[in-house]
């Protein structure tokens, strides 16, 4: 177990808002120097770094469109000049679309998968050599309660998250001896713009309430810290699945 997270490298994908900012501003709390990753939420993305920078840790915004190879590797590029190698990968960029089962396209499905799954597999692959060369890794790819329960949005969406868990299992039995752990957090209702766009109700939750981001942050953080939980998938649900 780390104390704290001083000297560490993380990138969070996503972290203009929700989940991915509140994992953001919760590894700098612990110490981590940070990049943000966005897509088209710039000003929120700034924002986020100006509070990690506020916590007196370094942090940039890193632009890049996370199911393309090509920018995964210059984003990647940025960071390394900036801050340093990536220590600690957080996959949480993705999209959610609630669609009738018979207007789903197979566009739809390919842009869900690529954004939801292959991008953890192009930024896995990316950052590996570096945390190989350490000896030293946190990846943490951020699923779904919709990879075991089917969810309320769709089947490519339930795939992609699914395909995520067995994703993080594969490479946490690659890397047993490498010093790297890998981990899955599913949440399940967390009081996000997300969910707010899918109108859905906390009485879906047995607890009876939406999850904090800042709930799946802390766990987060514990996964970064901690060197022996690896190939697990840890559930932030408010009980809708128990395992």
């Amino acid at each position: 177990m780390l104390d704290d997270l001083t000297g560490k490298i993380a990138l969070v994908t996503g972290a203009s808002r929700g989940i991915g900012r509140a994992v953001a501003l919760a590894l700098a709390q612990a110490g981590a120097d940070v990049a943000v990753n966005y897509l088209v939420r710039e000003a929120q993305a700034l924002d986020t770094v100006k509070t990690i920078e506020r916590l007196g840790r370094r942090a940039i915004t890193v632009r890049a469109d996370v199911s393309r190879a090509a920018e995964v590797a210059g984003m990647v590029e940025v960071i390394e000049a900036n801050l340093g190698q990536v220590d600690i990968l957080v996959n949480n960029a993705g999209i959610v679309s609630h669609q009738p089962l018979a207007e789903i396209t197979e566009e739809d499905w390919d842009r869900m998968l690529a954004v939801n799954l292959k991008s953890a597999f192009l930024l896995t692959q990316r950052v590996l050599p570096g945390m190989r060369a350490r000896g030293w890794g946190r990846i943490i790819n951020i699923s779904s309660v919709a990879a075991q329960t089917g969810g309320v949005t769709g089947p490519h969406y339930a795939a992609s998250k699914a395909g995520l868990l067995g994703l993080t299992h594969s490479y946490a039995r690659h890397l047993f001896t490498a010093g790297i752990t890998v981990n899955a957090i599913a949440p399940a209702l967390i009081e996000t713009d997300m969910v707010v766009d899918l109108k859905a109700g906390p009485e879906l939750i047995p607890v009876g309430r939406f999850g904090a981001p800042d709930e799946v942050a802390a766990v987060a953080v514990l996964l970064a810290r901690n060197g022996y939980i690896t190939g697990q998938t840890i559930n932030v649900n408010g009980g809708w699945y128990m395992s």
